[in-house]
């Protein structure tokens, strides 16, 4: 008797199923073949297909007008010599250095803030959550080149209180990729909540007996509610990872799709766009883009690979 035999019979109580039995449950296969099939036709016509034809075009010369000319590595060989994707890759590396720790460091704290319980706490939880909703938006992004303009909200702040500046904060290259970074520590919303479903999962009694025999508050943090933490301070770091590396909306908005001052927000997902929509060298902007698929994947195996060594699982 095969192995796929005795699943069945398992499956019916030990006895074989019968001929009606069988014809119930291909009727299920197939009415769930029938629900699954437009999920399926729309993974297949409008990802897999658009994904291996971006992967055809990054070994040609194709601009939109005329057909492809294939040209092998020769995209690939070109990013070694391009300054201008250098300067992406160092903005967006800065970008992801900086704001995924910060961002994550408030997510944590606002979390164990509200999980300490509040009045009108679904209320502060929907309100920290609005800018994950908004912070992606042009309408955003346009209300914060208002806020750091030469004459907008935050040099009027900073007159109120005696400090007279007249910079434009995005205008500059000092500070203009700061001012992004800001933007994506304020769109702290979505890890938030997860850390705070995280911490409602942890048993109040360690928390109890910790204190019972003394433990102070830090203590308690950091040998019973981040060890717990971790497998949600890992699926947070991943997301937030791949999010930072695709982000695109508020560089474009804020530099009026530039990439200026000197190249200070030229993010890599603007560059590819400007490669592509803007020179119209889209094998090129095709390449770029498996480069960064590419980079993606790395540091997500990286992460997956270095989990072992600090997340702890209830196993």
């Amino acid at each position: 008797m095969s192995i796929g035999e005795l699943r069945r019979i398992s499956h019916t109580g030990g006895r074989r199923r019968t001929a009606a039995e069988r014809r119930a449950a291909g009727a299920d296969n197939k009415a769930a073949i029938v629900f699954l099939a437009p999920f399926i036709l729309g993974a297949v016509v409008l990802t897999l297909g658009p994904v291996l034809m971006s992967l055809y075009l990054s070994f040609t010369d194709y601009n939109l007008l005329q057909d492809p000319q294939w040209v092998g590595l020769d995209n690939y060989a070109r990013m070694l010599g391009d300054s201008r994707l250098h300067q992406s890759l160092l903005v967006t590396f800065s970008y992801v250095l900086i704001g995924v720790p910060l961002q994550l460091g408030v997510a944590l704290g606002l979390a164990i803030l509200l999980d300490k319980g509040m009045r009108g706490l679904p209320f502060y939880r929907s309100a920290f959550y609005l800018p994950s909703l908004l912070g992606a938006s042009v309408a955003i992004a346009m209300l914060w080149r208002l806020i750091f303009g030469a004459e907008g909200l935050l040099n009027t702040l900073l007159g109120g209180i005696g400090i007279e500046s007249h910079q434009s904060w995005i205008g500059s290259p000092e500070t203009s990729l700061s001012t992004i970074v800001l933007l994506h520590v304020w769109m702290f919303g979505s890890p938030m909540v997860i850390f705070l479903a995280g911490l409602r999962q942890i048993p109040v009694e360690l928390y109890e007996a910790a204190a019972t025999d003394g433990a102070p508050a830090w203590w308690r943090f950091r040998a019973i509610t981040l060890p717990l933490l971790t497998p949600i301070i890992f699926f947070n770091l991943v997301l937030a990872v791949i999010n930072s590396f695709s982000a695109f909306t508020q560089a474009f908005i804020v530099s009026g799709g530039s990439g200026g001052p000197a190249d200070s927000l030229l993010f890599y997902t603007l560059y590819l766009y400007q490669e592509g929509f803007g020179s119209f060298r889209m094998g090129y902007a095709s390449a770029l883009a498996w480069l960064l698929l590419i980079i993606i994947g790395v540091l997500t195996a990286v992460n997956f690979w270095l989990s072992k060594y600090w997340v702890h699982y209830d196993d």
